[in-house]
């Protein structure tokens, strides 16, 4: 087992490690656009209600829960899910726990399923479920993707099905990913290495292809290397691709965000991708769109939609909140400028020295007006994180709620 897996198993897995960077996490305000005008069907979006989505939270620990096999996911963060072509949806997730989970009581007596400290730790993981979004129904073999070199790793972020080039009829999937360098405080998450794209066949979800679509291993201080991928935004020809620096990893307040835009069919072409350099697209020279490294900024997993003409950006609320409350932000266009925050709210976690992170929008599974977006959970403190996971396996799963998105009065 390498040595960095086996460090990540004592001090706490995956997201969870982010913890620290991602409570201080605060969206914001106006910087320049892209030159677009704001369009009439552009207007300011707020969350005008919320329910927890009990169902699909316990879909996910039933599925966790069951023992028939020891092989397959019991835990994991970095949520992000894509519908297939055929209907199935695709769960994709961080550093992710497999084997054996046992029924409480755990072996301290108290009323949790827990997992003992051989359970497996694997970089990345796949889950696939059933059309209807009801049932989980499978694990790929685990990890999707092996790590690139000795003390690296791949974290799989947004997907999206496109054709294999503009104009051709045959789809495939393509996933972000997230290269991390094993690295000494303050980087005990890993380095930020790269951002690459994963080509994988349909239907059976082959993996043909990785292409480096931005290395950063030139850029000399850490915390401004970018990597593009927490969400995704398809509008007309264009995908428009997220991405944030780890400005808080270096005791900045707040990281920033970036966004390239790629054309329909061309995600794993490297020289395909344009970013937005403050004025204009361009090939290189990525520049923050919201966040000024100090007072504003997001958090290091976010996620953005795009509702009745107007974009909406959801990440953890500022200071102290950001700990249990998720808030969001909008745009008329993916440069900004972005407004807000607007109404947050706050899902309900389990008791315990626990935080919420990583809110993820799941449109795939959203209708009748309202969206699902999920949130990690983790124990709080990074050194005692791993016995927590395995004495309590429900601190490590997504959980869900839905949303509506309403006009703001």
């Amino acid at each position: 087992m390498p040595d960095d897996t086996r460090a990540r198993q004592r001090t706490g897995t995956g997201v969870g490690l982010l913890l620290a960077l991602v409570l201080g996490a605060v969206l914001l305000t106006a910087l320049p656009d892209d030159g677009e005008q704001d369009g009439a069907d552009c207007i300011p979006h707020t969350v005008s209600e919320w329910s927890t989505d009990d169902n699909l939270t316990a879909e996910f620990a039933r599925y966790g829960d069951d023992a028939t096999r020891t092989d397959d996911w019991t835990g994991g963060d970095g949520t992000h899910s894509v519908r297939l072509p055929d209907g199935r949806i695709l769960w994709l997730f961080s550093d992710t726990y497999l084997g054996q989970v046992y029924a409480p009581p755990n072996p301290a007596g108290e009323s949790f399923a827990w997992r003992d400290t051989t359970a497996p730790l694997v970089r990345n993981s796949a889950v696939v479920m059933s059309p209807d979004g009801k049932r989980l129904l499978s694990t790929l073999p685990a990890p999707l993707l092996p790590d690139p070199a000795p003390n690296q790793w791949r974290w799989p972020v947004a997907a999206r099905v496109e054709p294999r080039s503009p104009g051709s009829t045959e789809q495939v999937l393509r996933v972000l990913l997230w290269v991390r360098t094993a690295g000494a405080a303050p980087w005990i998450y890993g380095v930020p290495t790269a951002t690459e794209v994963a080509t994988l066949t349909l239907p059976d979800l082959r993996v043909e292809s990785v292409v480096k679509v931005l290395d950063q291993q030139l850029v000399p201080d850490p915390s401004r290397r970018v990597l593009f991928g927490t969400t995704l935004v398809e509008d007309g020809d264009w995908t428009y691709v997220f991405g944030g620096d780890d400005g808080q990893a270096a005791s900045r307040p707040a990281s920033r965000a970036y966004v390239a835009r790629v054309p329909r069919g061309r995600l794993g072409e490297p020289a395909a991708w344009q970013y937005w350099n403050g004025s204009r697209w361009t090939a290189s020279g990525p520049r923050p769109v919201l966040g000024d490294g100090r007072r504003t900024g997001v958090g290091s997993a976010f996620s953005v939609v795009r509702t009745d003409g107007t974009y909406v950006l959801f990440t953890m609320a500022a200071g102290t909140k950001g700990l249990t409350t998720v808030t969001s932000y909008w745009a008329c266009s993916p440069t900004g400028p972005w407004h807000g925050p607007t109404r947050d709210f706050s899902p309900a976690l389990p008791q315990g020295q626990v935080a919420a992170y990583n809110p993820q929008a799941h449109p795939e599974l959203s209708d009748g007006g309202r969206l699902v977006v999920s949130y990690d959970v983790n124990w709080l403190e990074p050194g005692g994180a791993a016995a927590q996971l395995n004495r309590n396996v429900s601190l490590y799963r997504p959980r869900f709620v839905t949303l509506r998105l309403t006009p703001e009065e």
